[in-house]
């Protein structure tokens, strides 16, 4: 059976619009990683890439089903997420908000996943343990 990587949005979002500094990395990272993962999404990812479509019938044509595996995400990520956001508030985190980070890193976390990602350092700041595939690690 093969293992299932978490596909963080700011990689899917990189291969969209083919952005002209990341959009060759991450478009050739995923191609790698298929032939040998299960890749997957959860709603978080779902909910941020959805914003550059106008219908869900794009985004599932551009995301497929067959390609991304949808997960749910479970509670002790969501526990563990609140965990982590209070660390960073405590450390002086700027953000008021929610930020969908910390349930996507807990996700990749709690369920033994990798996660891909472009954005490294903050996962690997208040998730020590999770295995990342990013640009320099």
């Amino acid at each position: 059976m093969r293992s299932t990587i978490l596909v963080d949005s700011n990689v899917l979002l990189d291969v969209i619009t083919n952005d002209p500094v990341w959009g060759n990395w991450a478009s050739g990272t995923l191609v790698k990683l298929f032939e040998e993962y299960k890749l997957a999404i959860n709603p978080i990812i779902y909910a941020e890439v959805s914003i550059r479509f106008s219908t869900i019938e794009e985004l599932e044509e551009t995301i497929p089903p067959n390609f991304f595996e949808r997960l749910r995400i479970p509670f002790e990520a969501a526990f563990l997420a609140g965990k982590c956001f209070m660390e960073y508030k405590k450390r002086g985190g700027a953000k008021t908000s929610f930020l969908p980070d910390f349930l996507i890193g807990a996700h990749a976390s709690v369920s033994n996943m990798k996660l891909v990602t472009r954005d490294a350092s903050r996962y690997k700041t208040y998730f020590h343990e999770l295995g990342l595939i990013a640009p320099g690690v």
